[in-house]
């Protein structure tokens, strides 16, 4: 999967999803952040799934109708937990991710909302 990583996200989970196999992108090595509307864009013209720590990507494509191709929020978790959950999520809600749907998981809770923004 092609994957942005926002720069709340810990760096060690790129070296995490890469040896899983997947394309990752990590803002926390770019020389500026960007904002959260060209993130998203950024994310959205490149066709990678966004994976943030941060409410604010949701409302951004939920209220304001932004593109999207894919919102993974990882909601309460350590560093060292953020890879782990990722890759659960990836085994087992590849499809809804790719077709758009927001995502928010912790350790224990999962909740999806479904729809394509693309």
């Amino acid at each position: 999967m092609k994957l942005l990583l926002d720069t709340c996200v810990w760096g060690g989970v790129k070296s995490g999803l890469e040896s899983a196999g997947h394309d990752v992108v990590w803002l926390g090595e770019w020389e500026q952040d960007p904002g959260d509307e060209e993130i998203l864009a950024i994310a959205h013209r490149s066709e990678r799934i966004l994976i943030t720590l941060d409410k604010d990507f949701g409302e951004l494509a939920i209220v304001k109708g932004a593109p999207h191709c894919g919102i993974l929020r990882l909601v309460n978790l350590s560093g060292r937990q953020q890879t782990a959950v990722c890759l659960r999520v990836f085994e087992l809600y590849r499809d809804e991710l790719m077709t758009g749907a927001i995502v928010a998981a912790g350790l224990d809770r999962v909740r999806i909302r479904s729809f394509n923004e693309t």
